[in-house]
């Protein structure tokens, strides 16, 4: 995942966290990440599929965490975001008559899947509530 989408979720899962009773805007996400909200509000629609916030509409709307941040696992947040394996894209089109190539692919398959693995597993130890108690 060579982008920022994780960073940007674990941003505004941190910030609906800090202040769980309140109704959180894009905007004010946007303000504290330093992005446009478009961003906020496209990360805010992953997440809300994934079931890991609420939102409402309207003068007294924003985004509130769907259940308690004990409850969520960072490999929850980094599920619903991720796009790439952690160790980034396959070649699309290595040299069938290379003894490498031929098979680089298939080998380098079981690879990024026990790796991902891996780091599902190492999220899937932490919560949300231990990460934002990192933030006074």
């Amino acid at each position: 995942m060579n982008n920022t989408r994780f960073a940007t979720a674990i941003h505004i899962m941190t910030l609906l966290s800090k202040f769980p009773k309140d109704w959180i805007t894009s905007d004010w996400l946007a303000g504290s990440i330093n992005v446009n909200p478009v961003i906020v509000r496209k990360e805010i629609g992953v997440l809300k599929k994934a079931g890991l916030i609420i939102s409402r509409k309207g003068k007294e709307g924003g985004s509130q965490l769907a259940k308690n941040a004990s409850e969520i696992s960072i490999s929850e947040i980094y599920s619903a975001v991720k796009n790439s394996d952690v160790l980034g894209k396959k070649n699309n089109d290595p040299n069938p008559a290379c003894p490498v190539g031929k098979n680089i692919n298939t080998h380098l398959g079981q690879l990024f899947t026990e790796t991902d693995l891996l780091v599902c597993q190492f999220l899937g130890d932490k919560t949300l509530k231990e990460f934002t108690e990192h933030f006074d």
